[in-house]
């Protein structure tokens, strides 16, 4: 695993958080992460090379679409950000971007480090070996075993840590001090050095963090319970923060994971949740009610449920799952078996062991990184060698773009599904920035954009694409945690009427981070609660 050697400082202090992937189904493991020179955003990297981007970090390209003869274990930014080098168990190298390539190594390698000129780098071996490559200089041996490496400033020295935390400088890293005397809980798994070079941070596998020299402490998650352990850590530029990783692509940041600023999109694997002026991301809290409103209200709540529900929960089989993959990712048939007249043809980039939805909506969700395309299918079965599907659609998350006006999608309003989605992640930074996804028992002939399909014929009830809103006056100071973020978003964004189903089932991704007893606190809430807003006239 490797440190980000930073050459830049960044416009604003602390690590701010832009993304994870813990709510995403990896193919593998993350191992690693380096973060941008600005500090406005970093890139994780999973066991096969695969590349999620959060911020402005950009995707350059994996190996997540080739065969390694072993895993990747570092990867490492050059000094524009604008490329990046993995780094392979066995010494193999893979460059991508403005990262040359600059040779490979043997042996069992741990980590690497860079000069901070983008024109070398060290390969740390389990051994306590270092290959060193161009214009890094030669450094080492050091008593193993090692399992992290971190360079200077000035690209003359090195640290290199081992798991019960002893530290090794070498060049003209100083020594400042180890963990290796302390009754560690868990093994050191990485480091991280200052950006002055006269500190660095030690990170256990459980979050704990020991700080040396001029390295400050600002938090950790050694208290925390951790679905999976921490693998990497990266500083942020400008030394007020750093942030930590976990195997299932948690992200944690410290002193405190900053909001993005207000205005801005959603983002998922490097991606905009479509821009920043698109309908679902616009703030209703101030539209006026439609005149319609309390007749609508009365329809959706004249079923047999009454108050708010999250479809969705610890349980796995509750809720849609979704996955991201990289602008590599093969392409495969589509055979549509219902709705192809008004479906997107393929081949979209849907891997063979892509998430369904359980149930009878079986729906496929695919966000390709890099061309930051969303694929949905509806009605999803795997064949050989692609997908049969009832319909599907492909939304260009960088556009306003609708559908065709009549044109259904994966979902009956003709919406996107993966924009309105609850997702964990967003929940634990504390705000969603965004409508949710709704259901009613029933709906009218008609729509209200960004809706482009009706999918009803009762006059009574809602159109496809209404928008709600919790009421104002609405007290949710009572509610916690998870449910009262999404009450909080429900004030500001609202949710859109997206298929019929049973009323007030609001609709999340899957995530075993889920607080069942937390999420129940919404059953309290009664649709009287909502009002209908005026977002524009209904089409048929």
């Amino acid at each position: 695993m490797a440190a980000l050697l930073a050459t830049a400082v960044p416009a604003f202090a602390g690590a701010g958080f832009f993304g994870s992937t813990g709510s995403i189904r990896l193919n593998q493991p993350i191992v690693g992460m380096a973060s941008t020179p600005t500090g406005r955003g970093y890139w994780l990297v999973a066991s096969d090379g695969g590349i999620f981007a959060f911020g402005d970090a950009r995707f350059r390209g994996s190996t997540g679409s080739i065969r390694l003869r072993q895993p990747i274990v570092a990867m490492a930014s050059t000094p524009t950000g604008r490329g990046y080098w993995l780094a392979a168990a066995d010494g193999g190298v893979f460059a991508f971007g403005d990262a040359p390539f600059l040779g490979a190594g043997t042996g069992t390698v741990v980590g690497m480090a860079t000069t901070g000129t983008g024109r070398g780098y060290w390969l740390a071996q389990a051994d306590g070996r270092v290959l060193a490559f161009v214009d890094a200089p030669r450094l080492g041996p050091v008593p193993g075993p090692i399992v992290a490496v971190a360079a200077t400033p000035s690209g003359r020295g090195l640290w290199l840590a081992g798991p019960t935390g002893a530290v090794h400088a070498q060049g003209d890293a100083p020594f400042r001090g180890s963990a290796a005397g302390l009754a560690l809980k868990r093994p050191v798994v990485e480091m991280a050095a200052t950006r002055t070079g006269r500190g660095y941070w030690l990170v256990a596998s459980d979050g704990g963090i020991f700080s040396f020299g001029d390295a400050r402490f600002f938090g950790s998650t050694g208290a925390m319970h951790l679905n999976q352990p921490i693998v990497g850590m990266a500083p942020a530029p400008d030394g007020t923060g750093y942030w930590l990783v976990a195997s299932d692509g948690g992200l944690f940041a410290f002193p405190t994971a900053a909001r993005p600023p207000t205005g801005a999109s959603p983002t998922l694997g490097g991606c905009p949740m479509f821009p920043a002026d698109n309908a679902w991301n616009a703030d209703v809290s101030r539209l006026p009610a439609h005149p319609s409103s309390a007749q609508w209200i009365a329809d959706i709540d004249g079923g047999g449920n009454h108050f708010l529900h999250a479809d969705f929960g610890k349980n796995q089989s509750y809720g849609i799952p979704f996955v991201v993959v990289p602008e590599s990712q093969p392409r495969v048939p589509i055979r549509f078996t219902a709705y192809g007249d008004e479906s997107d043809p393929g081949p979209y980039p849907v891997p063979r062991n892509a998430p369904v939805e359980a149930g009878s909506d079986r729906h496929v969700l695919v966000l390709q990184q890099g061309a930051c395309r969303l694929y949905e299918l509806f009605d999803a079965h795997l064949t050989d060698p692609g997908w049969d599907a009832a319909s599907g659609a492909v939304f260009d998350l960088r556009s306003n773009a609708l559908r065709p006006a009549g044109w259904t999608s994966a979902d009956a309003a003709g919406l996107p599904i993966l924009p309105g989605l609850v997702r964990h992640d967003e929940v634990a930074t504390g705000a969603i920035r965004h409508a949710l996804r709704f259901t009613v028992r029933r709906s009218q002939r008609g729509y209200i954009h960004p809706a482009t399909h009706f999918a009803g014929s009762t006059p009574t009830a809602p159109p496809m694409g209404a928008r709600l809103r919790l009421r104002a006056g609405y007290d949710i100071s009572g509610y916690t945690g998870q449910a009262r973020v999404v009450l909080e978003a429900l004030k500001r964004y609202g949710m859109i009427v997206a298929d019929n189903g049973t009323s007030w089932f609001i609709s999340g991704a899957t995530h075993p981070g889920w607080d069942d007893d937390d999420l129940n606190q919404l059953k309290r809430v009664p649709g009287a609660a909502f009002e209908v807003v005026n977002t524009g006239p209904i089409r048929s």
